[in-house]
């Protein structure tokens, strides 16, 4: 009975030729949620890219913008640039996704002078980054000096051997210099290294949902969490940040 019913159906259908439209978009809804490789949910658990990204933004991560080119792209994938802000695998331990500002690309020549970065000899002036210290910090603020007593990980101490140039930091081929926004409060390349091409999974596209739950937000929805959540998601909402959209900054170079 099934299959004469089915074979009515079929026979009864008008067969029309779908277009150009309806193939692409269905080859977007295929991408979108048959599959992950179009966009990744990720939730900011610091305060290391504040005030661009703040504690608890729920974003969707667009992981097709740096895809390696294609005749078939449709998409406007690009090279990383600086000024990007970028989702990547922590080199520490992929297993924790990161969100930093690319600061230099490879062949870039780096140092910190009072905070400020200096990029091929050109002082950055970046609106986005914010000073929030009250104490100096030697390496945290003349970076690469002294980095023999600051506290490195095996990879940083390895990029201080390896690629310090008098005095500088040059960015090799195929890495990344990525720090934070928020300057003082911020454990990025300076400290752990540079970031892998490989490592880069995208860029925040959108920020869904942003909830307030103080100075770190956990990354595992244990029963506090989710109590939090059920009591106060009214009030600690930020409504405001709702499908806001974190973007690109290129920083103005200027003499020093």
């Amino acid at each position: 009975m099934w299959s004469q019913l089915r074979q009515i159906w079929t026979d009864g259908r008008q067969k029309r030729p779908r277009g150009p439209l309806a193939d692409w978009s269905l080859t977007f809804l295929v991408l979108a949620f048959g599959t992950t490789s179009l966009l990744h949910a990720f939730v900011v658990p610091s305060g290391s890219m504040e005030s661009t990204i703040l504690v608890g933004d729920h974003v969707l991560v667009d992981r097709l913008v740096y895809a390696e080119p294609s005749p078939y792209a449709l998409l406007p994938y690009r090279p990383v640039e600086r000024g990007d802000i970028i989702v990547f695998l922590y080199p520490e331990d992929p297993r924790k996704n990161y969100v930093k500002r690319v600061i230099g690309v490879p062949g870039d020549r780096l140092h910190l002078d009072h905070g400020k970065v200096i990029r091929n000899g050109k002082r950055l002036v970046e609106p986005y980054a914010q000073y929030i210290a009250r104490w100096p910090d030697t390496f945290r603020d003349s970076f690469p000096q002294g980095a023999e007593s600051a506290a490195l990980t095996p990879r940083g101490r390895d990029m201080v051997a390896r690629h310090i140039v008098d005095g500088e930091l040059v960015v090799p081929a195929g890495s990344y210099f990525a720090m934070g926004d928020n300057r003082d409060n911020s454990e990025d390349s300076r400290y752990w290294g540079l970031v892998p091409r490989e490592n880069i999974i995208g860029k925040p596209a959108l920020v869904y949902w942003s909830f307030d739950a103080g100075q770190s937000y956990p990354t595992d929805w244990d029963a506090k969490h989710l109590l939090d959540v059920a009591v106060n998601f009214f009030t600690k909402t930020r409504w405001e940040r709702t499908f806001s959209v974190p973007r690109a900054q290129r920083a103005q170079e200027v003499q020093p």
